[in-house]
């Protein structure tokens, strides 16, 4: 078997000789079985452990295996469920199949091959139940990690991070300075089955070439001046987790060889050391840089590239994540304060370069500023009240524009022409961002009418 944990089994048939000669098998092979003669005591036995699979037989005395099927899917659904029958017709196939039984198999049938079909609904059960539990995870990740956000670019993340967290592989993920990055980085480790092992962050920008080697790799008494002692590298701190390379485009070209050994087959050497010390780590990267450009440009390493980019996350910037602006403005004021409208309006018009990292200092900068808990326009930096002035002029030169020449059909190419990207959409239809967010109102345009 493929599991190291021993698939728990469940035989029932009414014939006895058969029954004896699938337990027999199966407790050759590792299984840890029971075994039932018809439906009423494999549902006694059902309450008192939880089977991964179960092998019924379709015709039998009392209750048949097909009613036996629907009350196991109803009171026991982690148990996945293989149906045999000496008669079959496509048409109980089809209802047991339909009823949830992962496979259907006439009579006679090999043991190996049954067991092979045992097998692959033992894992199936597995990955179900992985699934369940990453969910759960994942879920309380979104609440603890302060990820929020319902446009469709961030949907996409979400999905993303639930798909690829389970995985082992290296992920990067690509983003913008202050779109949230390391939250992407530990939900991907919450919904992983690391999730109970150390997570490790290492800044690649925010540490000169010999330190950030020691930083990584460790290093050995007297390696080099300072080193006083002997001191293990995130690596060594991080077996068994997750290393988080954030801002990795930085990395220095002559650690770029160094950081590729480990990946490639977990050995590393400290500073001053000559012994290799093996670490199981799984890596996931982060950088605000294009790096298949910094590829091209001969500034990454190809090799390395390809292998921290099993899969990428692309992290939207806050300007191309439409209402979620005012979701997390909401979350940073926290409870108990009021908006006004040209506040609110001003939040959600402006581009925010410098993503989320600048709406919390802009909120910060609100409340500390605010009256009676109310955030008000004049609370906000100049360049935002300078922005929304200019919003407020567009929208006075546009009353002059008559809207109504500008169709349904037209809004929808021209979102689907720019991707999506609501400024960029509206400058080539020669509107502001604000009028544009009138006709998608006014056209109840929805967005997976553009999004693709």
């Amino acid at each position: 078997m493929s599991n190291s944990r021993p698939t728990v089994l469940l035989v029932v048939d009414d014939d006895d000789e058969i029954r004896k000669r699938s337990v027999q098998y199966f407790a050759s092979q590792g299984y840890e079985t029971s075994s039932a003669a018809n439906g009423y005591e494999a549902l006694e036995l059902a309450t008192e452990r939880v089977f991964h699979v179960a092998i019924l037989d379709m015709a039998m005395p009392g209750m048949s295996g097909i009613e036996l099927l629907e009350k196991i899917r109803l009171s026991n659904a982690e148990t996945e469920v293989v149906m045999l029958t000496g008669q079959g017709t496509i048409e109980t196939a089809v209802q047991a199949m339909k009823l949830g039984a992962h496979e259907f198999l006439t009579k006679p049938v090999r043991f190996p091959h049954l067991a092979a079909v045992v097998e692959k609904a033992a894992e199936a059960g597995r990955i179900k139940e992985e699934n369940r539990r990453l969910r759960a995870l994942f879920s309380r990740s979104q609440t603890t990690g302060g990820m929020i956000g319902d446009s469709p670019a961030m949907r996409e993340v979400f999905r993303l991070i639930g798909r690829v967290g389970p995985s082992d592989k290296p992920i990067l993920i690509q983003g913008e300075s202050g779109t949230g990055k390391e939250l992407v980085a530990r939900a991907l480790h919450q919904v992983s089955p690391l999730a109970e092992k150390p997570l490790v962050v290492i800044n690649c920008a925010a540490l000169p070439e010999a330190l950030l080697e020691s930083e990584m790799f460790g290093h050995e008494r007297g390696a080099f001046t300072g080193a006083v002692t002997s001191k293990p590298g995130l690596f060594e701190v991080a077996d068994g987790g997750t290393l988080f390379i954030d801002e990795i485009g930085e990395l220095a070209p002559s650690l770029q060889p160094k950081l590729l050994r480990v990946l490639e087959d977990g050995w590393m050497r400290r500073v001053g050391s000559i012994k290799d010390r093996h670490v199981e780590v799984r890596i996931v990267a982060a950088t605000n840089r294009n790096l298949a450009e910094e590829v091209e440009a001969k500034r990454f390493r190809e090799d390395l590239y390809y292998r921290i980019n099993v899969l990428t996350i692309e992290v939207p910037p806050l300007r191309e994540r439409g209402d979620d602006v005012l979701l997390l403005a909401e979350k940073f004021t926290g409870c108990g304060w009021e908006w006004q409208p040209d506040a609110r309006a001003a939040v959600k018009a402006y581009s925010w370069p410098g993503n989320v990292r600048q709406l919390i200092n802009a909120i910060e900068r609100a409340k500390m500023l605010a009256d009676d808990e109310t955030i008000e326009l004049k609370n906000f930096p100049q360049e935002l009240r300078c922005h929304a002035k200019q919003e407020a002029s567009s929208l006075d030169l546009e009353a002059e524009v008559d809207l109504k020449t500008v169709n349904r059909s037209l809004v929808i190419e021209a979102l689907r022409r720019e991707n999506g990207k609501k400024i960029h959409a509206a400058t080539s239809l020669g509107v502001s961002r604000r009028s544009l967010y009138r006709l998608l109102e006014k056209y109840d345009i929805k967005d997976e009418e553009y999004v693709v």
